[in-house]
């Protein structure tokens, strides 16, 4: 059964760094561009960081410089290195193929907060 499992959210301060995993269990994992999607409360979820199937990475403006998106496709695995936190970065983070898959996972809770 297909599924996308995620991990290594927390709380942590402003200024602060976590790092996210993915672990989707789907055929050819390899061909996919994968991405990192965030909501926040009360908004509509966004793509934040994408990386095809041959490396080329892209960012959303408010996250560029500070986050970082990597694969490893022999582990079926997408990563969020996530640096300089800010409180508005608190949402509920999502991994998923771009365009999606078409079903979601629990995602992982990020709070930035003193």
């Amino acid at each position: 059964q297909a599924r996308l499992v995620e991990s290594g959210g927390g709380l942590v301060q402003p200024g602060g760094s976590l790092r996210l995993s993915c672990t989707a269990s789907v055929s050819i994992f390899s061909f996919y561009t994968m991405g990192w999607y965030r909501q926040a409360p009360g908004k509509e979820r966004e793509l934040v960081a994408r990386i095809t199937n041959v490396g080329s990475t892209n960012y959303a403006d408010s996250v560029k410089d500070r986050f970082t998106i990597s694969r490893d496709d022999v582990k079926k695995t997408v990563f969020l290195q996530m640096n300089s936190l800010k409180p508005e970065d608190t949402a509920v983070y999502y991994c998923n193929a771009v365009p999606t898959f078409g079903f979601w996972g629990q995602g992982t809770q990020v709070t930035v907060s003193s």
